[in-house]
C-alpha cells in the first residue's frame, strides 16, 4: 500500500519542540517538503501525488489545485487564507482549514515590542550613538499613548491586554464586531477614519485583502503618528506611507512584511534617507516557539483528521465573509 503523500511549503513546519512530521509518519503519511514561494513547476511532482497540503502564506491558486488531482485538503499554517483561492478549493471537493488562536500572543507581543521600538526612537538612538551624535529626542510614557487598533480579533485583543496594564487609552475598529464586545475587552469603539487623527499609534490587525491605509487616510494623521503592521503588507498603500514619512507628516512606520517580497529591494520603504522612521522584521511575528508548536499541531490535526476520513477541525468555508481577524 502506498503511503499518502503530505506537502508540507511552510518553512518552520515541525520545528519545534514537537516532532509533527514523526507524528504524521506514525500515522502512516509520507512527508515531502517543497518550496515556500509554492513555484508550480517546482512543488508539481509533489502536488500531483498529495493528498494534503501543510501551505504556508504564498498562494494557492486555481492552477495549483487543477495539478493536485489527490488533494483533499489545505491546511494553512496560521490564520490568514486570504491566498488561498477557496472558490477554487470548494470546486475542486477540497477542504481547506487554518489555525486560529496558534499565534496570537506571539504576533501580539511582536507588535508591542515594535510599539516600543519606534515610540522609544530605540533603532534611530542606536544609530544615532553609532554615529556618535548623543542628541536626546523627548518621548512619551505608555499611560499618556493611546493606541488604535484596526482589527478586532484574537490578536487585536490580545495586543489591548498588554497595553491596558500600561494605563493606555485603546480605541478599537472592527466593522463586525458588536461594540458592546468592544468595551467588555477594555477598549472604546471608534471609526476607521477618526484613528490617524487621535491616535498616537495605529496597530493593524486586519485580514489581507482590503486596502485600509491609503493617502487619503494618511492625510488625516498627526506628525507624531506610529503606524504598525503584523498582519499583511497589502493592507498599506507603501508609496503613500514613504511619501507621509518624507514629508514629515507621519513619525514612524513599523511592519514585519513588505509588499515587495523577500530579495526584492523595491520597496520604497527602504530608502535609505527612510532608515531612521523605518522599523522593519522579515515576517518573524510568529516565529515563536510556542506559535511554531501551536501551529504544526493544529495543522497536522487537520491532516490526520482527513487522513482517518473525519472531519478536520478549523474548516474555512468559501467564501470567508467575515472581515475580522482571528
Amino acid at each position: 500500500m502506498i503511503a499518502p503523500l503530505v506537502l508540507v511549503t511552510s518553512r518552520s513546519f515541525s520545528t519545534g519542540t514537537d516532532d509533527l512530521i514523526g507524528r504524521l509518519n506514525q500515522a502512516g503519511a509520507r512527508v515531502v517538503r517543497g518550496a515556500i514561494d509554492h513555484d508550480l513547476k517546482s512543488i508539481r511532482p509533489e502536488l500531483e501525488n498529495a493528498v494534503a497540503w501543510i501551505a504556508g502564506t504564498s498562494p494557492v491558486t486555481a492552477q495549483h489545485l487543477a495539478a493536485a488531482p489527490k488533494l483533499r485538503l489545505i491546511a494553512r499554517y496560521g490564520v490568514g487564507v486570504d491566498a488561498v483561492d477557496r472558490d477554487a478549493a470548494a470546486r475542486a471537493g477540497v477542504t481547506v482549514t487554518n489555525t486560529p488562536g496558534a499565534n496570537s500572543d506571539a504576533v501580539a507581543e511582536h507588535a508591542l515590542a515594535l510599539l516600543f521600538a519606534a515610540l522609544r526612537r530605540i533603532v534611530s538612538g542606536d544609530q544615532s550613538v553609532r554615529a556618535q551624535d548623543w542628541t536626546v529626542l523627548r518621548t512619551k510614557e505608555m499611560r499618556n499613548v493611546q493606541v488604535g487598533i484596526v482589527g478586532f480579533g484574537r490578536m487585536g485583543r490580545a495586543l489591548t491586554t498588554r497595553l491596558l496594564p500600561f494605563g493606555t487609552r485603546v480605541l478599537a475598529y472592527d466593522p463586525v464586531v458588536p461594540a458592546p464586545d468592544i468595551i467588555a475587552a477594555g477598549a472604546e469603539p471608534a471609526e476607521l477614519r477618526a484613528l490617524p487623527a487621535t491616535c498616537d499609534v495605529v496597530s493593524l490587525h486586519a485580514p489581507g485583502g482590503n486596502l485600509i491605509v491609503d493617502a487619503g487616510w494618511l492625510r488625516a494623521a498627526t506628525p507624531e503618528l506610529i503606524l504598525l503592521n503584523t498582519a499583511r503588507a497589502a493592507l498599506v498603500d507603501e508609496h503613500a506611507v514613504a511619501t507621509a514619512l518624507s514629508e514629515h507628516r507621519i513619525r514612524c512606520y513599523a511592519a514585519d512584511d513588505l509588499g515587495s517580497g523577500h530579495g526584492d529591494a523595491s520597496s520604497p520603504l527602504l530608502a535609505t534617507h527612510l532608515a531612521d522612521r523605518v522599523i522593519l522584521t522579515p515576517h518573524s511575528a510568529a516565529q515563536t516557539v510556542e506559535a511554531v508548536d501551536n501551529m504544526g499541531s493544529a495543522a497536522t490535526a487537520a491532516v490526520l483528521a482527513v487522513l482517518a476520513g473525519t472531519t478536520p477541525p478549523n474548516v474555512i468555508a468559501p467564501p470567508l465573509s467575515c472581515p475580522s481577524t482571528d
